[in-house]
């Protein structure tokens, strides 16, 4: 008794430390991607399309991947892709390595994975370098224990998601072969089935109309700016503002302040005369989901549209207010721009029109559809969770290809860090992705 006592005890402890080794490697191979600096700098006619940082952070996904197995193929510079499996079907995992700009407020370096308190930071550890390498990890563990795969799995590595432009899914989707199906880890469990219309807007303000020498604001227009600063003429004397905000993703505006629109609360019955200010008085206020402009939509789907002034800058003779919109699945973009020109025109400001830069529409799939359903099964026994799936504001590259969906790696009621200072997740959860991923990849190259 006390023998065969023993014996578990051994096999438990070998089991856990092959665990730890695998949670280690895991992190390993995290920090080697954290640490590049893979903001998009995009030159399309450049050897690096993208940037010399996410061309290095391509190479070094691709050469982990190579190091578990992985075939492996970088297309031009343009986008990447690791692959096991056999089979005619081929699924998709799209994942991207860009980044959006660090900004000010870190703790930590962004550029340098930092672990405390249960918590991994870096930019990148949840948007989208970590669920990147949970999912690679996942199939590396698949494969080691010798699961068949029935089917190709593809991880199709992305360098220009937060741009918004896409030219690198846009280069795969006419250059290698299509997707039957899958799933892009870049949003939230349990589980996403539709996501609503993203629009950047902009409008323009000749400078001589307001108050005005030079505006700047914002570093990205989907994410709330944090700083902004305006040199400005009250009195026939020139002053300078600066004003400080809070960092958030722009799909969810309310998790931040915005620094652009403090400043102009705050010179808001300080300067006369100024059409800027007056404009921002009387549309903008401190909202976000576009009351006073005109363009308050909402249903029963996907919620109300918001709207987040992600950007202000000064362009020649002119400052441009850059606007991201995340509208309803039951409704056409033209029919808001429409309405918002309307209620301006008819408030006084005829001249002030807003413009469409980019549309991407929304996506809205059937959520009893086998994958969906497959990916929430998987959520669900790993979790013992029986949310339901949801539609999320969020734009991922579940719009890119047919067949697409959005698929962790957030849990429930956790707070959100992307596009923040301090962006961190626990390590328990992207473990817990980790195992999830798992559980799904299998059963779906299984089938």
């Amino acid at each position: 008794m006390i023998g065969f006592c023993f014996r578990n005890y051994c096999e438990e402890l070998s089991r856990r430390s092959k665990e730890v080794i695998k949670m280690e490697k895991m992190i390993d191979d995290l920090r080697s991607i954290i640490n590049i600096n893979s903001v998009c700098e995009k030159d399309l006619s450049s050897a690096y399309p993208f940037g010399e940082g996410v061309h290095i952070a391509l190479n070094k996904a691709l050469e982990i991947c190579k190091s578990y197995g992985f075939e492996t193929k970088n297309c031009e510079n343009m986008i990447g892709y690791a692959e096991v499996g056999s089979g005619e079907t081929l699924m998709g995992i799209l994942v991207h390595l860009d980044v959006v700009p660090a900004g000010d407020g870190w703790d930590t370096d962004p550029f340098s994975l930092e672990i405390k308190d249960g918590k991994v930071y870096g930019r990148g550890v949840t948007d989208d370098k970590g669920p990147a390498i949970a999912v690679i990890h996942a199939i590396k563990e698949l494969l080691n224990e010798g699961v068949t795969f029935n089917k190709r799995v593809r991880i199709i590595f992305g360098q220009a998601e937060e741009t918004g432009a896409w030219e690198d899914m846009e280069y795969y989707k006419k250059n290698e072969e299509a997707v039957d199906f899958g799933f892009t880890p870049d949003a939230d469990f349990p589980a996403i089935y539709g996501e609503k219309g993203i629009a950047h807007l902009k409008i323009a303000f000749k400078k001589s109309d307001t108050c005005f020498n030079n505006v700047s604001g914002g570093t990205a227009i989907n994410m709330v700016p944090d700083s902004c600063t305006a040199s400005y003429s009250v009195h026939e004397e020139t002053k300078t503002l600066s004003v400080t905000g809070k960092a958030a993703h722009g799909s969810t505006p309310d998790d931040g302040e915005n620094a652009i629109s403090k400043l102009m609360n705050e010179l808001s019955g300080v300067v006369t005369d100024c059409k800027l200010i007056e404009f921002f008085h009387e549309f903008i206020k401190l909202e976000y989901n576009g009351e006073s402009l005109g363009g308050q939509v909402s249903d029963e789907a996907s919620g109300p549209a918001s709207y987040n002034i992600g950007k202000i800058e000064t362009v020649g003779d002119d400052i441009v207010l850059y606007i991201d919109l995340r509208y309803p699945v039951t409704f056409n973009l033209e029919d808001i721009v429409n309405a918002i020109n309307s209620h301006l025109s008819e408030s006084g400001f005829s001249d002030v029109k807003v413009e469409v830069i980019t549309n991407k529409p929304h996506v809205y799939m059937d959520k009893n559809g086998a994958v969906i359903q497959t990916l929430l099964s998987a959520y669900r026994d790993e979790t013992g969770d029986m949310s339901e799936p949801t539609v999320i504001g969020g734009g991922t590259y579940a719009r890119a290809m047919n067949g697409i969906v959005a698929f962790g790696p957030m849990l429930p009621g956790r707070e959100l860090t992307e596009h923040q200072a301090n962006e961190y997740i626990y390590l328990s959860d992207l473990i817990l992705a980790k195992e999830i991923y798992k559980t799904a990849i299998k059963r779906l190259v299984s089938e």
